[in-house]
């Protein structure tokens, strides 16, 4: 079910029958989040084993937060926060409590507890409800618009929230599985790699005025593009294999000067996850430990490691541009959340683009940066979804752990380009020249 849209009631739409709607999604949001847990045990909340993976109970709260901040503070007349120290404790871009930074030492917080989080949950959700319940004259666009950012920004903390646990999961020793009964990719013949033309030209890209988009997705805007080719389907484990094997990790020519640094400083050899046993490669997945398939599409190497395939290749990474060209007429259809798998898949058989939607995010050559005409909105919301961090790179098309609801061609992620712990991988293009 997609998420109802905020443009309803500006629309015409009675907002009763909206707001009767949205308190629906608001519920099945906030319940996948839950659902989500439900393998979890207490400790598992906590823990948080680098900078970049923050705990599960942080996630919870800080959703939460959300809501609580740019919806009940703002439109629930008389509301009483649950905590007043919760604004400053899980507000992401809050810099210090005191002598402590939570960025990096949110698994610090062994208060407030698990059931104590699960509480605030249920206080703010019991208020959202309500709000949405009274049918009295209210600023509805306003108050739907905040609340579909804010079930939005929840399904990205989805997504964060199972790529964490396996981040913090792979660090214990024992290889704990997030889940046991999830179910092996299904076996395929891997499809032959083709090359997809495209004409190039003036485009246009990026979301239309209508409907639901981040604030970096517009405006919509022309560019430019020379004929390219995207390849089929993503590189596969096998085909990044034979990249380790020629010496890829030993061979600066092939890096670019920072992905050469981190290679030499961290000792990377192979993707995250990776692990030679027994003479064999096995890989870490949120079913615990498998053996690595060589036809599924790799995943968890970083913008480097991509960039740094593609030229041993003899081929490039895509622009956003080219890879939202190509994916406009997709169908967002794939290998998502929904498919229950939580792990990429082998491509199916057939002719044309395989994986654009799920599976893995694709790296692009292209910088996060604003588009051009980008306005940052007034107030909370802009200083909240308007920062346009320097040096990361985007990804394009979801992952296996990506609500798919949740998607559209414009959508734009981003990452810094040696981080690794996202589902992601890549496929190549070149120009059609």
């Amino acid at each position: 079910m997609k998420l109802v849209r905020a443009r309803e009631h500006a629309l015409g739409v009675d907002p009763q029958r909206s707001c009767r709607s949205w308190r629906a999604a608001y519920r099945r949001v906030r319940g996948d989040s839950e659902r989500l847990c439900a393998p979890l045990r207490t400790e598992d909340y906590v823990i948080q084993t680098t900078d970049e993976a923050s705990p599960a109970k942080w996630h919870l709260a800080h959703v939460t937060w959300f809501f609580e901040t740019f919806v009940l503070r703002d439109y629930l007349p008389g509301y009483s926060e649950f905590d007043p120290a919760f604004r400053a404790l899980f507000n992401s871009y809050y810099e210090q409590i005191g002598a402590f930074h939570p960025r990096g030492a949110r698994g610090h917080l062994s208060r407030p507890d698990v059931e104590e989080v699960y509480r605030y949950r249920a206080h703010v959700d019991r208020h959202v409800e309500a709000l949405l319940d009274e049918g009295r004259d209210q600023p509805w666009p306003e108050i739907l618009e905040r609340l579909e950012i804010g079930l939005n920004h929840e399904q990205q903390h989805q997504e964060l929230l199972l790529t964490d646990l396996k981040r913090n999961f792979s660090a214990n020793p024992l290889r704990p599985a997030y889940r046991t009964d999830l179910p092996p990719a299904p076996r395929a013949a891997r499809p032959a790699l083709e090359w997809i033309a495209f004409p190039g030209g003036v485009v246009e890209i990026g979301a239309a005025a209508e409907g639901f988009a981040y604030d970096n997705e517009r405006p919509r805007h022309r560019s430019l593009l020379e004929p390219f080719r995207l390849a089929s389907r993503p590189v596969t484990n096998g085909e990044f294999l034979a990249f380790m094997e020629s010496g890829g990790y030993a061979n600066p020519a092939l890096w670019l000067t920072d992905g050469w640094a981190r290679v030499q400083s961290d000792g990377w050899s192979g993707p995250l996850y990776w692990e030679r046993q027994g003479g064999e490669w096995w890989q870490f997945t949120l079913a615990g430990m498998r053996r690595l398939d060589a036809d599924e599409p790799v995943c968890h190497v970083s913008f480097y490691e991509a960039d740094a395939y593609a030229r041993w290749a003899g081929r490039r990474l895509p622009t956003e541009a080219e890879w939202e060209i190509a994916a406009a007429e997709q169908p967002i259809a794939g290998n998502l959340r929904e498919s229950g798998l939580l792990h990429p898949s082998i491509a199916a058989p057939g002719e044309g683009l395989r994986q654009v939607w799920g599976d893995v995010w694709e790296h692009t050559a292209s910088a996060y940066r604003p588009y051009p005409g980008y306005r940052c909105a007034e107030g909370a919301l802009g200083e909240y979804n308007g920062k346009f961090m320097c040096n990361q790179m985007v990804l394009r098309g979801g992952s296996c752990v990506t609500p798919g609801d949740h998607l559209r061609p414009s959508y734009r992620n981003f990452f810094y380009p040696h981080e690794r712990w996202q589902f992601q991988g890549f496929r190549l293009a070149e120009d059609d020249t």
